[in-house]
């Protein structure tokens, strides 16, 4: 399509009508032959006047509708008559054409009938003149309509009553073709006009522009809406049509403003009279993008309008104007914060820019921060520049005001979403954080220019901070650090004026201060603190602190309110760093060292530093044991005794002669002074009274006589020690290596594997004494390790007398030579003989109880003998041996339980708790309980009466114990049997009474079973279930079946043929054939029927006179089976797995049902698809349990190798039948007998004939039934 056609004007030709147009749809109506049709065209002027920023849009373009049209043919004449004066017209020249046709024809003719002809001709001229005549007043009246609207100078003017007004002058209505076309086109035209092009936007008053021409005009919605579609078509070619990517922007922007302003001018009935969906294949959201980015545009022009003075009026009108717009509130509110955030930013980039220009013009040396601090100290002129900086904030902080204001306001439903705080997060600021930060700098400095803060600055501060979106920690820290500032220079004004020596109070001075400045007290202590330290360390610059020095720090601390402690601290912190310089350089220069200079350096530093004497002794203590510990850690590296011997001799000689040294200095005493003291108080040290120390004979040297303390000369300092170096373990172990030294003497090795022994004398034992000090021992320590090692000594030799744990009178003398030798007081010798003798005994018991050889008796036995049994054997294994001892009771077979014996008497012997005792028997009794109920089940399974009744007893003993409620279980035949075997083992009525109340067997069902069990034959002769014809027998009153039992309920069938032929065999020779051989007869004689192998039947069975329910539930392998567990239980009964494949080859004939092969149709996946889905048919996934499918699905009727066949394609009915062919052991042998028939059927019949002698009864056991439902 051409565009220049949609700009060109119309044509005066006929056009189709807007009724038919291809591309608009109004109300049908009725259409005119006579009436020329038109079509629509829609202009798109790209010349557009400039938007205006003003409320009122320009009005459209003058040549919007076109230039006037001129009237042709009658048209003039119809323009100039009204409509009664035309229906006049009409009716005359229609009169004068019938009456000139009447004169003409009979002028002509001569005859009434030539008249009347010609006036017929005439007058159908005439009727058509005046037809052509009315009909053209519709169309007159459409040009008159035209010619109104473009002669106005703003088609915004034309006036509805006016054009009512020319449709009336020529008669016509609305619902006239041509005239109802010209007001779609006017209407077209104007819309086309008033829309902005698309590089235009628009400006707002587009919608009641339209409204207002359209309400003129009087064009209902659905046309007009037909008209905006129109519209939508032509712009939508024009994109098509348009070459450059350009030109398809500024059309596809038109599109949507012209979905916009639609959608505002029909309002809600713009969803189904503007279908954009249907026509224009455009989406919901398309629609909805159209809608809100238009509003959006809109709404941010309003907002623009708006400018800096929002005040309530401003916000209603923006309320209205988002009305209006239809846009939401959550984008309304976006788009209002954002505004009043760039308004901020313009404050804020003008505040920053003052701050920079000012900080570039002040010097390049300084810094921002170092300006802002000068500020304050008013060195540098550049206050009116800050002064600037905050006018601005101030701004900032107005606007803010304003807004929390207005948000706060009852009507504030009423204005524009989005009112409230200010925040630059999430603007370009999120990456100027430091510029915001050098910006609340400069407010907080100018806001404590005047050396105070304001308390209206308070709430300023937390604005600006949530404005420029600081963190609380980031802003306390800058004010902190300006007001930190302004409080120095506050303090050194008040100083150095001497107001604050001249207060009375000192504290209030400065409390005020803080006050005024709103300065946390406890930093201004800290400021305090600081500057006292600062004159501190001047002050011992040359390494002491004169009277002068002092009296300046005192005055300081008066001054500023220091508290002591903290002028200690300080004191201790920065002399004592002095000091201990010193102290480290003493303890280098080492034993050889410590000269006089030393001592002066020390002693100077010690008083001249004017520290206390416990502080100087904690640094020096400090410094010394570490030293210590080097000596201790390359004892402890040694590799012998002797080695770490030396080391620890170095250790002592370094206390002797340098920590020695270094204390006396400290604390200002001479050397002699301090020699004598340590010897008189480690004399008071020793108590004179205490045996130990005369008895043990390492004690007694390691306090020497006064001629050997003489020798030695001066003893060591004990202040400083490794008490709280080391744990009390290391410390002994170290004293306890240099004892044994003491007491061995050096070894040294010599060639061939000798060594010498050097002994030492006793002043090793001195510097024994000396070690303790340092390593900080207590005389009870001390006394400790030396017996510690006595005893040790002496249990060694003492183990080695009485390895086997007897005591003869031999030995107890060897016992006491050995005391004497070690010197151990005798109550230590006499525990540990005890010891050992016990200790022997105790381990030989443990022993036994573990092993089992050690049971209640013998521990009896022990007691009577005097044996500690409580102490040699732990409480943990006695309880264990209560518990074996209380489990052989549950578990003798006997159901005895004495109570007296298991509460009272044994946990006595044993030294048990008796509540414990109690509870271990509940636990075991509960447990036992059931479990001799499963145990006496399973030996029922297995044919053991003698071990049922044993169980049976175990469970009374049980019950005995802790009284039990009736037990329940699965197949209640079961505890009927049970109960039956007990009744055979004669036992005491109460027992028997308690076993059925406890088996839950009724007193009718009792007596039933004392008649049955007089007509039971002997235990192992029926008891083993084999080929004797239990199946047949029928349930009765006192008796229940295997017919009932899960595998054969609703499954076995043709006990009526057996009945008939018992019946006939009866009658011939009756009480010869049993029931037995009848059916292995009719097994094989069935099989051949249907085309299997025969075999030998041996005859000469017996009939069985007893059934088992439970054999039945238990024995009969499940068709659930897994092929592991039919091995098993097929080798139960003495089957191969070779055999176990060919007896299931009886599964080719016979059926199932549903329930058994449900869940393998539905859930397991090793089945073929298609059988699957032919069973379900016959078995749904619910109900329908009795429902019957062919276990040989090929040939049911047949017995044949197709049940193997079947396996092998996955068509097996049963679980367990598939078993046999699933990746297992069998898989070999399903294939032969799939493939090879005689195989199977060889194989067969030799398991049948082995199945047929399974167990048999023969002789005096069992019987020949007349009835094979019933026993005779």
């Amino acid at each position: 399509m051409n565009p220049s056609a949609l700009l060109s004007p119309p044509s005066s030709a006929p056009q189709r009508s807007i009724l038919h147009s291809q591309f608009l749809n109004p109300i049908p109506l009725r259409s005119s032959a006579a009436v020329p049709r038109r079509r629509f065209r829609v202009s798109f002027p790209r010349n557009s006047s400039a938007q205006s920023d003003g409320a009122t849009s320009a009005p459209p373009p003058a040549d919007v509708f076109g230039g006037k049209r001129e009237l042709t043919g009658v048209q003039p004449l119809v323009g100039k008559l009204s409509p009664p004066l035309r229906f006049v017209t009409s009716a005359i020249v229609l009169a004068g054409a019938a009456a000139a046709g009447y004169g003409l024809g009979l002028r002509i003719g001569k005859t009434q009938n030539t008249a009347l002809g010609g006036a017929v001709v005439l007058g159908a001229a005439g009727g058509a003149a005046v037809y052509a005549l009315n009909a053209s007043a519709p169309a007159v009246a459409a040009v008159d309509l035209h010619n109104y609207v473009a002669g106005r100078d703003d088609p915004r003017d034309v006036r509805k009553d006016e054009i009512e007004g020319i449709a009336k002058k020529y008669g016509v209505s609305k619902q006239d073709e041509a005239f109802n076309a010209e007001l779609c086109d006017l209407y077209c035209r104007f819309v086309t006009s008033v829309i902005p092009p698309g590089s235009e936007e628009l400006r707002g008053d587009e919608v009641d522009t339209i409204l207002n021409f359209k309400n003129a005009l009087g064009i209902q919605d659905p046309e007009a809406a037909s008209m905006h579609m129109e519209i939508g078509r032509r712009i939508f070619r024009l994109r098509l049509e348009t070459g450059d990517r350009e030109g398809d922007l500024e059309q596809r922007r038109a599109f949507q403003k012209l979905i916009y302003v639609s959608t505002l001018v029909f309002g809600d009935a713009s969803s189904f009279l503007l279908p954009w969906k249907r026509v224009f294949k455009v989406t919901d959201s398309q629609v909805e993008i159209a809608i809100r980015d238009n509003a959006q545009r809109l709404y941010a022009s309003k907002l623009k309008s708006v400018g800096r003075d929002i005040d309530a009026e401003s916000l209603v009108r923006l309320r209205e104007a988002q009305l209006m717009y239809r846009l939401s509130d959550e984008t309304a509110a976006d788009l209002f914060k954002e505004h009043t955030r760039k308004l901020a930013e313009e404050y804020i980039s003008s505040a920053l820019s003052i701050l920079k220009s000012r900080t570039r013009t002040a010097s390049n040396q300084y810094n921002l921060q170092y300006i802002l601090f000068v500020h304050l100290s008013n060195k540098i002129k550049i206050s009116s520049g800050v002064t600037q900086v905050a006018e601005e904030l101030d701004k900032v902080l107005a606007l803010n005001s304003s807004l929390i204001s207005l948000m706060n306001q009852p009507d504030a439903v009423r204005f524009a979403p989005g009112v409230g705080p200010l925040t630059l997060l999430g603007s370009d600021y999120d990456r100027k954080m430091d510029d915001l930060k050098h910006l609340y700098k400069a407010y907080v400095t100018d806001s404590l220019s005047g050396g105070r803060l304001e308390e209206n600055k308070l709430s300023a501060f937390n604005q600006l901070k949530n404005i420029f979106g600081l963190g609380n920690r980031e802003a306390e820290t800058i004010v902190l650090d300006v007001t930190s500032q302004v409080y120095r220079k506050r303090l050194s004004q008040a100083v150095t004026g001497g107001d604050l020596e001249a207060a009375d109070s000192k504290a209030a001075f400065l409390q005020r201060i803080c006050e005024e400045l709103h300065f946390d007290p406890q930093k201004a202590s800290a400021i305090h603190e600081e500057i006292y330290r600062q004159k501190l360390q001047l002050c011992v610059a040359d390494g002491e602190l004169n009277e002068e020095d002092v009296a300046a720090l005192l005055r300081l601390r008066v001054l500023l309110c220091i508290p002591q402690e903290t002028i200690e601290a300080a004191q201790l912190e920065i002399c004592g760093s002095l000091f201990e310089k010193v102290v480290k350089d003493a303890i280098a220069s080492g034993v050889d060292g410590y000269d006089a200079d030393v001592k002066l350096a020390v002693r100077k530093a010690a008083h001249g530093l004017r520290l206390s004497r416990d502080a100087a002794m904690s640094i020096a203590s400090k410094a010394v044991r570490k030293i210590f510990i080097n000596y201790v850690k390359r004892a402890r590296a040694a590799g012998n005794r002797t080695e770490t011997a030396k080391e620890l001799k170095k250790l002592i000689a370094f206390n002797t002669l340098v920590v020695t040294e270094l204390v006396a200095d400290i604390k200002g005493e001479s050397s002699d002074t301090s020699t004598d003291e340590p010897t008189k108080e480690e004399e008071e040290k020793v108590p004179e009274d205490d045996e130990e120390w005369e008895s043990i004979q390492t004690l007694r040297k390691i306090r020497p006589d006064k001629e050997l303390a003489a020798k030695l000369g001066k003893p060591g300092q004990t202040e400083i020690t490794l008490k709280d170096d080391l744990q009390e373990r290391e410390r002994t172990d170290l004293y306890k290596t240099y004892l044994l030294f003491c007491i061995t003497g050096e070894v040294k090795k010599i060639p061939f594997g000798a060594q010498i022994t050097t002994k030492k004398d006793d002043s090793e034992y001195q510097l024994l004494n000396q070690l303790g000090a340092i390593l900080g021992l207590s005389t009870t320590e001390v006394v400790e390790v030396h017996r510690s090692l006595a005893e040790q000594a002496f249990r060694q030799q003492a183990e080695v007398i009485l390895a086997d744990g007897q005591l003869t009178k031999a030995r107890v003398e060897q016992l006491e030579e050995l005391q004497k030798q070690v010197g151990l007081p005798p109550q230590y010798v006499q525990k540990i003989i005890k010891s050992i003798t016990t200790t022997k005994m105790a381990s030989a018991i443990e022993t036994a109880i573990g092993q089992g050889r050690l049971n209640i008796k013998q521990i009896r036995e022990l007691k009577q003998s005097s044996v500690d049994l409580e102490s040699m054997i732990s409480e943990t294994l006695r309880e264990s041996l209560f518990k074996k001892t209380v489990d052989e009771i549950f578990s003798s077979g006997t159901g005895e339980f004495d109570e007296e014996e298991v509460y009272e008497k044994i946990p006595a012997d044993l030294h048990i708790n008796v509540d414990k005792a109690r509870g271990v028997v509940l636990e075991l009794a509960k447990s036992r309980l059931s479990n001799s109920l499963i145990q006496a089940v399973s030996l029922l399974r297995q044919r053991n009466p003698q071990g049922v009744v044993s169980s049976l007893n175990d469970m009374l003993a049980c019950d005995k114990a802790v009284p039990a409620k009736p037990l329940s279980w699965d197949v209640p035949e079961e505890l009927a049997d049970l109960f039956a075997i007990y009744l055979k083992s004669d036992p005491a009525p109460e027992k028997l009474s308690r076993l059925q109340y406890l088996l839950g067997i009724n007193d009718s069902m009792a007596a039933s079973l004392r008649e049955v069990g007089d007509r039971l034959s002997p235990a192992g002769a029926e008891e083993k279930f084999g080929c004797d014809a239990s199946v047949l027998l029928d349930d009765t009153a006192n008796f229940t079946g295997e017919k009932t039992a899960l595998p054969n309920l609703n499954s076995l069938r043709g006990f009526d043929v057996v009945d008939t032929i018992k019946s006939q065999l009866e009658s011939i020779c009756p009480g010869v054939v049993s029931c037995a051989d009848i059916l292995a007869i009719a097994a094989r004689d069935s099989v051949v029927s249907f085309g299997g192998p025969s075999w030998i039947v041996q005859l000469g069975r017996k009939d069985s006179t007893t059934a088992s329910l439970s054999a039945a539930n238990s024995e009969l392998p499940s068709p659930s089976l897994d092929v592991n567990d039919l091995i098993s239980a097929f080798s139960n009964k003495g089957f191969s797995a070779k055999e176990l494949v060919a007896l299931s080859g009886s599964h080719t004939m016979g059926q199932a049902k549903c329930v058994l092969f449900r869940d393998r149709i539905y859930n397991e996946t090793s089945i073929n698809s298609a059988f699957s889905t032919s069973l379900k048919s016959n078995c749904p996934n619910s109900g329908s349990d009795d429902n019957l499918s062919p276990l040989d699905v090929t040939s049911p009727v047949f017995f044949d190798n197709a049940y193997y066949k079947n396996l092998v394609n996955n068509k097996g009915l049963l679980h367990s039948d598939q078993q046999l062919f699933s990746g297992g052991s069998t898989d070999s042998q399903v294939t032969t007998y799939s493939t090879t028939a005689s195989a199977f059927f060889a194989d067969f019949a030799n398991a049948m004939v082995k199945m047929g002698s399974l167990n048999l009864l023969t002789g005096s056991n069992g019987q020949i039934r007349t009835n094979c439902r019933k026993i005779n």
